[in-house]
């Protein structure tokens, strides 16, 4: 992968590569990782003018134009840092493996430079004293950290926060899906080329599967959390959204590993992932998950459900072993995770709810106020179903390399934000969605969303996504498989009709 080999290359192979670049103009809305580093050594671009090209897209299109409300703070040094990267390039080479590449990172994230509100009016003037271990991994792989995005407050799934809501790139009345909704749709409007979420019972899932892109929650344990405001302490991870699976397996690389300050991150070596994108995937075994095909037992679309079936013969004629497995528990995962998330969030908050309640969005208020109405027994019974979900996934895994399933059981919806609940039924169908992408969560097991094909519905069509599940710490067949099928396939060469 030429982005891993960018990181050792020194200044006189640089110039080597120079002189026989492709003298093709730059195009930002087509740039991956690998087209940056090629337009820099070539000299078609400069660190700096692709962060001005980029600072550009935002105040068109994020305040103003569509008004898609992904930017929560942009980074004022941004410039001074591309120019120092330009510097360093010219005469040391390179930085690492993110040169120039610019972030989009989720609010949630604590920055020394820039405040850091996890979505909330109830920290808008806070500046942490501290980077977060990722951000400062980050920086030493030489990406530059462009803008803090929104997200839904505290993490929760709603796509409202004291700062409004965040919209589509591919239609502004539908859902982006949250917590990690500015992430998603800032990287699907071209407002960054990487982006970073938290997934906790599928944050970084459903945004890349409503903006069209490629989200990877790593397994739990593989990327710190240091200086990361918590969800749900032991679900939480933090991973890459992206527009490929090439530029999400470099990002996840330059942010995973073990951290002293992080107690839970495992000391399990961290695999060149660059090694794994080889498009050959025969003889792998490919388990299709049938609960979440199933209409009557998922609710699943019809649409979803056809894209989800045409992207699994497109493994099976990569030369991917395919049969059907069951996870009959799954369908249980979305209350599980509720249960849980709702119980550990809203001990985080036991003194502001209290005091402070009307600062909170009013979404995050009930809920909240509903985690702390939750028995402690429910809870516990909660934690139990947890342990038999994961056992369940990890015996079906032994059997198989990856699990394959729709991530959602639909494209975006038409966002109803003055909506609530108003019947049983209603709060039934809510946490059946999240039954998705819940029981990879519960797992701790990495999981990839990803393109599969497009609605006939909405502007241009609405994105449709599958999941890949992989063993803890196995990302690397997850990525395998899914960049075999994204080459494969032309999705990936659609982008959002803004």
């Amino acid at each position: 992968m030429r982005s891993r080999r960018w990181a050792a290359t020194n200044t006189v192979a640089l110039l080597l590569v120079s002189s026989v670049a492709s003298a093709q103009s730059f195009r930002l809305l087509e740039a991956t990782i690998d087209d940056v580093h090629n337009a820099l050594v070539s000299g078609q671009i400069t660190c700096h003018s692709l962060v001005k090209s980029y600072l550009n897209r935002i105040e068109a299109y994020d305040k103003t134009g569509p008004k898609l409300n992904a930017v929560q703070y942009l980074n004022p040094l941004a410039l001074g840092e591309a120019r120092d990267l330009d510097a360093s390039l010219a005469t040391s080479g390179p930085v690492g493996p993110l040169h120039c590449i610019p972030v989009l990172l989720k609010d949630q994230v604590e920055t020394h430079d820039m405040p850091t509100t996890y979505g909330s009016v109830l920290f808008e003037d806070f500046v942490p004293d501290r980077d977060a271990t990722i951000v400062t991994k980050m920086k030493e792989a030489g990406a530059i950290i462009l803008a803090k995005t929104n997200m839904g407050e505290f993490a929760s799934r709603y796509v409202g926060s004291a700062y409004g809501l965040i919209r589509n790139a591919y239609d502004p009345t539908r859902n982006p899906s949250g917590s990690s909704g500015g992430t998603g749709t800032g990287i699907a409007a071209n407002f960054g080329m990487v982006g970073i979420g938290e997934d906790t019972g599928g944050s970084i899932r459903g945004p890349a599967a409503n903006c069209g892109l490629v989200g990877l929650r790593p397994t739990w344990g593989r990327v710190s959390r240091y200086g990361v405001d918590g969800a749900c302490w032991s679900i939480d991870t933090i991973g890459p959204v992206a527009r490929t699976v090439e530029d999400c397996a470099v990002t996840i690389g330059a942010i995973a590993g073990y951290d002293p300050q992080d107690p839970y991150t495992r000391q399990t070596p961290v695999p060149d992932y660059g090694q794994a994108l080889t498009g050959n995937i025969s003889g792998l075994k490919v388990g299709i998950v049938k609960e979440f095909l199933d209409p009557d037992a998922s609710g699943v679309t019809a649409q979803t459900r056809d894209a989800v079936l045409a992207a699994v013969e497109v493994l099976k004629g990569l030369g991917a072993q395919v049969k059907e497995v069951s996870l009959p528990l799954g369908a249980k995962s979305g209350v599980v995770v509720r249960t849980i998330t709702h119980t550990e969030r809203v001990s985080l908050h036991p003194e502001w709810l209290r005091q402070r309640p009307q600062e909170y969005h009013q979404n995050t208020r009930v809920a909240f106020t509903a985690g702390n109405l939750i028995p402690a027994q429910v809870y516990y019974k909660a934690q139990k179903l947890r342990a038999l979900i994961r056992q369940e996934v990890l015996q079906v895994l032994n059997d198989v390399d990856v699990l394959v399933q729709p991530t959602s059981a639909g494209p975006a919806e038409v966002m109803t934000p003055e909506r609530r609940l108003e019947s049983k039924e209603q709060a039934k169908r809510a946490l059946a969605a999240g039954s998705f992408r819940g029981p990879y969560s519960l797992a701790g097991a990495p999981a990839l969303s990803m393109l599969c094909g497009f609605t006939s519905e909405g502007d241009g069509g609405l994105p449709l996504a599958l999941q890949i599940a992989g063993r803890p710490f196995d990302e690397a067949t997850v990525l395998r498989i899914a960049h075999a099928y994204e080459q494969a396939t032309p999705w990936h060469n659609r982008k959002a009709p803004i």
